[in-house]
């Protein structure tokens, strides 16, 4: 089944499931589409605002109730997408919603001297989320099948390899207690162009441009290409792809919000019991209030 066949089965925003076996291709997702929300964009914008609070409490159970035995499950976000796609305002309206503590955002640049002397799966193993945590990845190991792909870095062997690698890397994080969320931002050409322009209009977003940005903008239909090999290759029963129409940026933000929310429900964590005797601290801490 095509992707843009395929339709939103919950009552919420989560874009659209890549299912295993997938066939299609991210070009049938209408970049500006809205699937499994009706609302408008200050409906949208409530709703980011209502789930902070449920998110933020099932965020402090996950923490809490590793701290105890230093064991427990976590949660890894894995957010890709082509340049301007969002991921900076989903870490900082969405991931930016939690307590701070709880969270490790790690942003993949592109490997060092040291790194590329090992698998390219090395340097993401030392981020992976411990006990408790939620761990995002601002672009990731997907980054190793795709822009290689593209600039033919790694031949087609070696890609389908790093696929592989990959999909038993989440089967790993998976059985050891990590929900793996991945999602991919699908931005539109065209807003990719308006969003760089932006960036070089207003000198308060020079910061953000990089000349480069368009070098990759011309390798846009090899980069849908890669894109719809890797998802198809590597979105399985234990750590699907979501591709999230990302050219409204308000609907990009509570979709990823929602899937967040889905993993932290499905994991349900619990506040830990009390390892003292509590009415026997409440006497010894009124005594000292007299």
């Amino acid at each position: 089944m095509s992707a843009k066949k395929q339709k939103d089965t919950g009552d919420a925003p989560r874009g659209v499931l890549i299912e295993p076996g997938w066939k299609g291709t991210v070009r049938d997702i209408d970049p500006r589409s809205t699937p499994g929300f009706d609302g408008k964009k200050k409906d949208g914008q409530q709703r980011l605002t209502e789930l902070d609070a449920p998110i933020d409490e099932l965020q402090e159970r996950l923490y809490a109730q590793s701290r105890a035995t230093g064991e427990g499950p976590s949660v890894l976000l894995v957010v890709q997408g082509m340049d301007t796609s969002g991921k900076g305002g989903i870490m900082r309206h969405v991931v930016g919603g939690v307590d701070p503590q709880g969270v490790h955002i790690t942003g993949f640049k592109a490997p060092t001297r040291a790194e590329k002397r090992h698998d390219f799966l090395w340097r993401i193993r030392k981020q992976v989320p411990g006990p408790g945590i939620i761990g995002v990845f601002d672009r990731s190991h997907y980054e190793d099948v795709l822009i290689h792909r593209v600039h033919g870095w790694a031949d087609g062997n070696e890609i389908r390899h790093r696929y592989a690698a990959i999909n038993a890397f989440e089967k790993e994080l998976v059985e050891a207690g990590t929900t793996v969320v991945k999602v991919m931002l699908h931005l539109s050409h065209a807003e990719q162009g308006e969003r760089l322009m932006e960036r070089l209009e207003r000198p308060d977003k020079h910061w953000k441009y990089n000349p480069g940005d368009v070098d990759e903008r011309l390798r846009w239909e090899e980069y849908m290409d890669a894109y719809d090999k890797a998802l198809a290759a590597t979105s399985t029963e234990a750590a699907p792809w979501h591709v999230v129409p990302a050219d409204r940026k308000w609907y990009a933000r509570i979709a990823v919000q929602q899937l967040l929310l889905d993993a932290l429900q499905g994991i349900d964590p619990q506040w830990p019991a009390a390892d003292f005797d509590i009415r026997g601290e409440i006497e010894r801490l009124t005594a000292t209030l007299d």
